[in-house]
């Protein structure tokens, strides 16, 4: 399979993220920046496959039906974090990214315990628990970030490769924030924007977190009346309900008939033409769909995509419902939280 390598250093690579989070860079500058930035990401997919391979492995150690996904991370997620200034391009720790999804918090940990008892020589380079330590934003989920290495295939040593490990409802609830985020263009998860909506997640993090049992989020009511009634006023305020079901009615899905043995899905969601296309690639084409994939995010157009990787086309809507505008399992979240 025709992996990409790395073909840059990464003096030039900080350079060209410097450029990609520069608004005033020069047209020609950015255009030159992607190829390098392009590149750069593009060669965490064989690191960040054999990572995802490895905890397909242990997630099946712990139930049979966990949703194991990876991604490569977007342009437009790059570029805001960084410009938030916190790290260089080279050091981003997410650019590739795989996810367990399991039903249960224990399950959580059961998966968690099996990766820090691995024998495996990939560097387990830190963790951060947010179930243990949620964020005050309410996300919840445990980020372990490794950098990769082998003996025999020393091209992407030192990469590093996050691995997210989430319960069902710390799912629902990170699904819900993009898709909100998406419609009303706010950068809600990264904590930006309207303040009645960063409260109400905050809250339903710690609704989530008591029916979990765990952490509550920081600065949230520890008592459960004045949880409820605080709930209850900005999900009626927000009209959250409404929303969410409008997002999920309103586009269109355009879903070719999936290659045999597909294995890369681009999701394209089109704000102008109200629809979400959805293009498969197998194993082996895996340099179109990174070549489709940079075309989609430098296209005019109110758009937005991404390039994940599923064990199957049924996998595909269960690992990025957000992508489908499907905040069902939220909802009922919400109705719960409030009843």
């Amino acid at each position: 399979m025709p992996w990409v390598a790395p073909r840059y250093s990464r003096t030039k690579i900080d350079a060209a993220g410097r450029i990609l989070a520069n608004p005033l860079a020069l047209a020609q500058d950015y255009s030159d920046a992607l190829t390098l930035v392009n590149n750069w990401r593009s060669s965490h997919g064989f690191p960040l496959n054999t990572l995802q391979n490895g905890l397909r492995q242990k997630a099946k150690q712990v139930v049979s039906d966990a949703i194991i996904a990876q991604r490569i991370k977007r342009l437009s997620s790059i570029s805001r974090k960084l410009r938030d200034g916190s790290t260089r391009l080279s050091q981003m720790q997410d650019l590739g990214g795989c996810r367990a999804v399991v039903k249960t918090v224990p399950q959580v940990r059961r998966l968690l315990n099996l990766h820090l008892l691995s024998e495996m020589k990939h560097q387990l380079d830190h963790v951060d628990n947010y179930i243990e330590n949620p964020r005050p934003s309410g996300y919840r989920s445990v980020h372990l970030v490794y950098r990769y290495h082998s003996d025999k295939n020393t091209t992407y040593n030192g990469l590093k490769i996050e691995v997210q490990l989430r319960s069902s409802l710390q799912h629902a609830w990170a699904t819900a924030v993009e898709t909100v985020g998406t419609f009303t263009e706010q950068a809600l998860k990264a904590s930006k924007g309207e303040a009645e909506w960063l409260r109400f997640f905050t809250l339903m993090g710690t609704a989530i977190a008591n029916r979990e049992r765990t952490t509550l989020v920081p600065n949230t009511p520890t008592d459960a009346m004045q949880l409820r009634d605080e709930l209850r006023h900005h999900v009626t305020k927000l009209k959250v309900e409404d929303h969410l079901q409008a997002y999920g009615t309103s586009f269109d899905v355009i879903e070719e008939q999936a290659k045999a043995g597909a294995h890369y899905f681009l999701l394209q969601l089109d704000f102008s033409e109200k629809t979400v296309r959805v293009n498969s690639y197998s194993y082996a084409q895996l340099e179109d769909a990174s070549a489709d994939y940079l075309a989609a995010e430098r296209s005019t157009g109110n758009r937005d995509a991404v390039l994940v990787s599923v064990d199957s086309v049924a996998a595909l809507r269960r690992a990025y419902p957000n992508y489908f505008l499907d905040t069902s399992a939220f909802i009922e979240t919400v109705k719960k939280a409030i009843a």
